[in-house]
Parts: C-alpha cells; sequence; structure tokens
C-alpha cells in the first residue's frame, strides 16, 4: 500500500536537510541543523501567538489568520468548527427565544426552579399573577415570594398528581391554580392558572345550594307535619285518598332526607380542615351505627362483622365521623341482598388508621368508581326508588375525609361485592381520649 507523508511533514524534511548541506558547505553541519530547529521554533511561537489573538478576540467571527503548513490547515480546521458552533448556537438560540416567546404569550404563569426551588425564569404572565420583579427576584428561593404553608407542603411533598390552589401572594382577590411538573435533575416547572371566575362560580353553586336549602326546609317542615297528620287519620279518608296520602308523605320524607344532606354538604364544604384538639372515641362510634345498621337490616337478616380495637380514637369531629361512617355502612345494607356478609374493620399502621366497609353485594363496575362521590351520581339509577337515597352519600363521605386530612379508596368486582376504605394520616391517630398536647 503506497503511503504518502503528510505536506507540512515534507516541508519540514525538507528544511532540514537544506539547512544541514548548507552547515556542511561551511563545515558547520551541526549548527546548520541548530539554526533550522531555532528557526522552525520561532515560526511556531509566533503562530501560537496568532492563535492565541485570535481565539481572544472580541469578534469570535472573524477571519483566522493567514499561515502555511501544519498552522494553516490547523487555522481552517478551527476556523469550520468555528462556523459549525456559531451557526448551532444561533439555531439553539433562535429556538429557546421562539419558546420563550410563545411562553411569554400564554395567559397562564409559567416559572422555572431548581430542586431547591431557586427561581431560574419565569414569563410575563407570572409576574402579573404572583407579583415576581425580573429586576430583583431572580435567584431568590420562591418560597420568599409565595409565603403560603399550603405551597411550601406542596412543593416539598414532590407528589403533584392534584393540583393546589391558593390565594395570589401579590393580588389577593385572584384564585390560583398551581400544578408543578418535575424535568431534569428533580428542577421544578411551575404553572400557575388563574382560577378565580370558576371560584367564584363554584362558590356561587355552594350558597345558593345551602341558602335554597334552608329556605325549603321551613315549608317542608310544614308540608311533613300535615302529611303526618293526616296519614295518623287515613281511616277517616275516603279510600281513594289513602293511598296517595301515603305516597305524598314518602315523598315528603324524602325531601327531607335531601334536604338535610343538602346542608349538610354545604357545611362540609366551607369547612377547610378540622384542627382542633377534640378526640373522637372510634369504637364507641363504630358500635352505635352498627346497631343503627342491625335495625336498618330488619328481615334482611345480614351477617355483621365487626373487627375494632376498644382503644381506637381519632382526632376530629366526632358528627362529620358519623356522617362518613354511617353512610358507608348503610349504604353497605341498602345494597347488600338478604342474608349477605358485611364486614366492618377498623386496623392501623404506619401509614395510619383506616375504616374498612366490605360487603358481598352485586358490585360496582369499575367505569363508574372515578364519579361515585361526585353529587346525585348512581352507578345503578334503576335501583333509585327502591334505596331512597338522596345521592350525596358519597359525596358527604369524601368532603369529610378531606376536612380530615384524609382520602376514600374503594374496590369492587361485579358480583363478587364492594369494599370502601376511609383513610386517616397518622398524625390523627390519639393514643387516649384525654391527649394533653394540641392537635396541629
Amino acid at each position: 500500500m503506497h503511503y504518502s507523508w503528510p505536506r507540512y511533514v515534507r516541508q519540514i524534511f525538507i528544511l532540514l536537510l537544506v539547512s544541514t548541506g548548507l552547515g556542511f558547505y561551511f563545515g558547520q553541519p551541526l549548527w546548520g541543523l541548530l539554526a533550522a530547529l531555532g528557526l522552525y521554533l520561532c515560526w511556531t511561537l509566533t503562530q501560537t501567538r496568532k492563535l492565541y489573538q485570535w481565539l481572544n478576540g472580541p469578534d469570535t467571527g472573524q477571519e483566522p489568520p493567514q499561515s502555511i503548513g501544519l498552522w494553516g490547515d490547523l487555522f481552517d480546521a478551527l476556523h469550520r468548527l468555528q462556523q459549525q458552533h456559531l451557526h448551532t448556537r444561533d439555531r439553539l438560540q433562535a429556538e429557546v427565544n421562539r419558546v420563550q416567546e410563545s411562553t411569554n404569550a400564554m395567559r397562564d404563569g409559567v416559572i422555572m426552579t431548581d430542586a431547591q426551588g431557586v427561581l431560574e425564569w419565569w414569563n410575563g404572565s407570572a409576574e402579573y399573577l404572583l407579583g415576581f420583579r425580573r429586576q430583583t427576584d431572580r435567584g431568590q428561593f420562591i418560597h420568599n415570594l409565595i409565603r403560603a404553608p399550603a405551597f411550601k407542603s406542596y412543593f416539598d411533598r414532590a407528589d403533584y398528581r392534584e393540583a393546589l390552589e391558593i390565594n395570589s401572594p401579590s393580588k389577593p382577590h385572584l384564585h390560583l391554580q398551581i400544578q408543578i411538573s418535575l424535568f431534569a435533575d428533580n428542577d421544578r416547572l411551575i404553572v400557575a392558572k388563574d382560577v378565580t371566575r370558576l371560584f367564584q362560580l363554584e362558590q356561587m353553586r355552594r350558597d345558593f345550594v345551602g341558602n335554597v336549602s334552608h329556605e325549603m326546609r321551613t315549608p317542608l317542615t310544614v308540608i311533613s307535619g300535615y302529611l303526618e297528620t293526616l296519614v295518623d287519620h287515613a281511616e277517616e279518608l275516603p279510600p281513594k285518598w289513602r293511598r296517595a296520602i301515603h305516597t305524598m308523605a314518602q315523598q315528603s320524607a324524602r325531601m327531607e332526607a335531601l334536604i338535610t344532606d343538602l346542608i349538610l354538604l354545604s357545611r362540609l364544604e366551607t369547612d377547610e380542615h378540622i384542627s382542633d384538639d377534640a378526640v373522637t372515641d372510634i369504637s364507641g362510634l363504630i358500635e352505635d351505627i352498627h346497631h343503627d345498621a342491625q335495625a336498618l337490616s330488619g328481615e334482611k337478616h345480614h351477617e355483621f362483622t365487626v373487627e375494632v380495637d376498644p382503644g381506637a380514637y381519632l382526632h376530629g369531629d366526632e358528627s362529620q365521623l358519623r356522617s362518613a361512617f354511617s353512610n358507608l355502612i348503610f349504604n353497605a345494607v341498602k345494597y347488600t341482598p338478604a342474608g349477605g356478609r358485611i364486614a366492618i374493620r377498623w386496623s392501623t399502621d404506619r401509614q395510619g388508621a383506616h375504616l374498612s366497609v366490605s360487603d358481598t353485594g352485586m358490585g360496582i363496575d369499575p367505569v363508574h368508581i372515578p364519579r361515585l362521590t361526585e353529587r346525585f351520581y348512581r352507578a345503578d339509577p334503576s335501583r333509585h326508588q327502591d334505596t331512597g337515597g338522596t345521592g350525596l352519600g358519597l359525596a358527604i363521605v369524601k368532603h369529610v375525609l378531606l376536612n380530615h386530612d384524609g382520602k376514600l379508596e374503594i374496590r369492587s368486582d361485579m358480583g363478587k361485592g364492594s369494599e370502601f376504605i376511609c383513610h386517616f394520616p397518622r398524625e390523627r391517630i390519639a393514643e387516649s381520649p384525654y391527649e394533653p398536647e394540641d392537635f396541629i
């Protein structure tokens, strides 16, 4: 295989050969060789200085120094790499600018922080919604600018499946929905959305339902009272009116139950958090509900199993907990066929406390489970008349658990029954009914 030496190697070899020949001509071949090497060293130092000045020049796009041989090829190669780098940098910068321009056009606030919450970048909407100032706030901790304990807890928890709603720190009349996403090395991308209008509409809906429910209670009580009187004296009425009076009394009772649940739900929605230090005796509470459930079961003769430790206590509102637990247990009675089994179990572990209510009823299609806690949602509307429920029971359970930092888990298989589990955090477990320290 034919091999060709590089051009600059041949040039150096020719220089050394000529200088050595001249040295022989003058009788000093060594000095001729040293002179050639010194000349080449000076030329190399000169080219190195040109390279240094070019690379450190203010204009990175200037033409490279003119040279020949090895240094000429090196200058040309570096210039090509430099041009490629500048082209790539300009392209990436254009993409970054486009992303920032499009983000600045968003009505939602977008903020980027590192894993510790140090502000790195935000768009114009974030300045309006959160009051950030571009001149002074870059590099600040976001917790110092959004001083809401709920936000700091949400940021540090790193569980962002659910959004957080808070008031704007700079404009308290604005209600914001905060959603955080993780990227890169646990950095945070925070999106703040103005949901003030939706919040106001939801508040209006709550006020409307609560006010209408209260206003309807008085006339309905009067109607129910007269109907009860008529039912008590039904034998004195003509036969054709008796069935109508009984039907009216039943529907009036159902309407009273509906209004009672609506008022309770409205009150639960306004109670954001139960933080007092009241201690509820869970064992006694479940035992009372168990007795009521047996009476409700009546001729169906359900088989009840209750597993609750005598020393079970929980920080919280007893009336709210009674509403939630009774709804779950009474639902199991209503939807379990005669002779079926209903199991009530209270347990604790490292995660917290748990109330499980399981039955051997018909079960629920999994497609309905995500919506079961919605108001008036029914997985099987055909059973509406049979059970006589209001459709608000699970919505009440959900809000009671939210007020107690808990959550509801639903497990069900068609034809195999259902299980409803109330999960409470460990911080709400009480060791005794008389704890000296306050619950926070």
